[in-house]
C-alpha cells in the first residue's frame, strides 16, 4: 500500500492498493474509491463487537478489498489532522474514542480499560479507549493538530483534559488533583489533571471535539 495525506484542516488519507490488498474501516469512513474495490461489512465476533461499541466505535467495520490495483480515501470527520502509525507485534498504541479512522487489514482494535478507575471516571480522556495492535499502518485522527513528545521511563507529562489523542501502551495514565482551593476554583482547569508516564511516544491534540463544542455553545444566544 502507498497513501497520501491531503488537505488542511480537513484532510483526507488517499491510499493505493495492489491487487489483493485490504483496508478495515469504521462504518461510513470511506470517502471515495475507484469501481474495482470490494467491500464486505464485517463483525469479527461478538466479543471484538462488544469492545468497539464501548470504545466509541460502531458494531461493524467495513473491509474493502481491491480487485486489481484500486485507489480508497477516508476523510477526517473533523477539522484536524490525520497521523499513520506502523504498528508491530508488541508495538501497541492507544488512541482516544472515536480516534480509528482506517489501517491496513492486519492490525487489530480492541477495548482498552484503564488499570485504575480513577483514571478514566476523572482523567477526562474516558474510562474506555482503543487499542491496536498486530502488523500494518493505522490512520488515526487528531482534533486539531499533532504534537507529539517521546517520553523516557518515569519522565511524565500533566495533560489537561482531552488533550491526549494517542499514547504507546508502555506509557501509564493516571490522574491528579489539580492543587490549591483557589486554583480549583478560579484556575478554569477543572478538578483533575491526566498524568502520563513513560516510557513511550504520546501525542497530543490542540483542539479537543469537546472545547470546540464548549466553545460553539458558549456563543450560541441564550433563550429569553
Amino acid at each position: 500500500m502507498k497513501y497520501e495525506i491531503k488537505g488542511d484542516p480537513l484532510p483526507v488519507v488517499v491510499c493505493n492498493l495492489e491487487s489483493g490488498e485490504s483496508m478495515i474501516s469504521e462504518s461510513g469512513a470511506m470517502s471515495w474509491m475507484t469501481p474495482n474495490m470490494k467491500m464486505e461489512t464485517v463483525g469479527g465476533g461478538a466479543g471484538k463487537m462488544l469492545g468497539r461499541m464501548f470504545s466509541g466505535e460502531s458494531l461493524f467495520q467495513n473491509r474493502y478489498t481491491a480487485q486489481g490495483e484500486g485507489l480508497i480515501a477516508f476523510a477526517s470527520s473533523f477539522p484536524g489532522s490525520i497521523r499513520a502509525f506502523e504498528l508491530t507485534p508488541g508495538q501497541d498504541i492507544v488512541v482516544q474514542k472515536s480516534g480509528f479512522l482506517a489501517a491496513q487489514e492486519g492490525v487489530e482494535l480492541s477495548v482498552f480499560f484503564q488499570k485504575k478507575l480513577s483514571s478514566g471516571f476523572f482523567g477526562g480522556e474516558g474510562f474506555i479507549m482503543q487499542r491496536l495492535s498486530g502488523h500494518g499502518t493505522a490512520f488515526i485522527e487528531i482534533d486539531g493538530s499533532a504534537v507529539e513528545y517521546e517520553l523516557a521511563a518515569g519522565q511524565q507529562m500533566i495533560v489537561d483534559t482531552g488533550y491526549l489523542a494517542m499514547m504507546d501502551a508502555s506509557c501509564k495514565m493516571e490522574t491528579q488533583t489539580v492543587k490549591g482551593v483557589k486554583n480549583v476554583l478560579f484556575g478554569g482547569e477543572g478538578l483533575f489533571n491526566t498524568v502520563v508516564s513513560g516510557p513511550g511516544r504520546i501525542v497530543l491534540q490542540t483542539m479537543p471535539l469537546s472545547n470546540f463544542a464548549s466553545a460553539i455553545i458558549s456563543m450560541m444566544p441564550s433563550k429569553s
